[in-house]
């Protein structure tokens, strides 16, 4: 089974799929040939797979808060509203399943996954006693807005500037600007317990939401939005690491911005650090920034290399407010890491293996160098 990918291309590449043009001159496009070239055969996890996949995890995610003292109804609460998140996550990047809930939902799907995550977001701020009218309804909107934006464009081709509005309003979200008053949405919203999970969950909610507004409603292909392994993937993954570190290590210590500094005592963590960090971080930034990002501002520009570049160079300035504003260093090395992060997509045609590139970047950071 081959994983096909739309690739838009001047006039003078290739033979146009037939009757291609016709349909973008009626969007008044400009005339660009669209060919189809496939990608190595993947294998990908089964719905029951993932069933059992997201079983695991969020059963280890639960015993390790019961370990750590959590127990009640809040914590109940938090639990449901993350694990249903989660699920939904995972469930996307199962074989057929995004398919199979397009074709019998159609763009209905959406709406309704925009309601069932709200159902979640109640559940959690009556479980654990935070609720608050502005709280939920700065919820709704963070949900619901998006939706009627990607609503809003019908059968409208990808890259219009609501597609953006959506990318950017999703980003800020979950990392907004600095301000005077040091206040964050995402511990505002998910208060208990102590804030300790505000980001995670504002990860799930937002991947949520942008699965329902591209995914079932905008139907955006060439995501690559799947957990599996194909051909040669062990190449580009392990190639786009080595040399990006190659880069990064000499440029960082030069830079003085990390020292190499292992923290030997904490390598007991490394396998769950690691999973945290790839379900958590690489996968939602892989998902936002490759999969929809780039694959638009390809679409929009009719290059894959503007897209590349393009998305790598946003990737980059939207760390600019990490570990203080404004961290050119910071952006410097994002947008070389966006480099390989957004070749290894376009090799592999799967935000799991630009995750997995990402998450070992991250974690090797994490784990052998200290920030300066």
């Amino acid at each position: 089974m081959y994983a096909s990918r739309l690739i838009v291309d001047f006039c003078n590449a290739r033979a146009p799929v037939c009757g291609a043009d016709a349909i973008l001159d009626q969007f008044g496009l400009p005339s660009f040939c669209v060919t189809i070239f496939r990608l190595p055969a993947t294998r990908q996890l089964s719905v029951l797979s993932m069933l059992g996949l997201w079983a695991v995890l969020t059963l280890i995610g639960a015993f390790y808060a019961m370990w750590s003292g959590y127990s009640g109804r809040a914590f109940a609460a938090t639990l449901t509203a993350f694990a249903f998140l989660f699920l939904i996550m995972l469930l996307f990047a199962a074989r057929g399943a995004e398919s199979i809930l397009a074709t019998r939902l159609g763009s209905a799907g959406g709406h309704l996954l925009g309601v069932a995550v709200f159902l979640l977001y109640l559940i959690y701020a009556l479980g654990t006693n935070t609720f608050a009218i502005l709280r939920v309804a700065t919820a709704a909107g963070l949900i619901f807005l998006p939706l009627a934006l990607a609503a809003s464009l019908e059968r409208r081709p990808p890259g219009a500037w609501q597609d953006f509005a959506i990318i950017a309003g999703i980003w800020l979200a979950v990392k907004p600007f600095p301000n005077p008053w040091g206040f964050s949405m995402a511990y505002w919203l998910w208060p208990f317990p102590g804030g300790r999970l505000a980001y995670v969950m504002t990860v799930l909610l937002c991947v949520n939401v942008a699965l329902a507004a591209f995914v079932m409603l905008r139907r955006l292909n060439g995501i690559g939005y799947s957990i599996g392994w194909g051909a040669r993937w062990g190449f580009f993954i392990l190639a786009s690491f080595l040399v990006f570190a190659c880069i990064a290590i000499p440029l960082g210590t030069g830079m003085h911005f990390v020292q190499f500094e292992p923290q030997v005592s904490q390598l007991t963590s490394l396998p769950l650090t690691a999973l945290g960090i790839l379900c958590f971080t690489a996968w939602p930034e892989e998902f936002l920034f490759r999969g929809l990002l780039q694959n638009l501002l390809s679409r929009a520009s009719g290059s894959e290399v503007i897209g590349w570049m393009g998305a790598s160079i946003l990737f980059g300035f939207s760390h600019i407010t990490n570990l203080g504003f404004p961290n050119w260093r910071y952006v410097a090395l994002a947008t070389i890491a966006g480099v390989f992060y957004g070749w290894t997509w376009r090799k592999t045609g799967s935000i799991f293996a630009s995750a997995l590139v990402h998450a070992a970047v991250d974690t090797t950071w994490h784990f052998l160098f200290r920030t300066v």
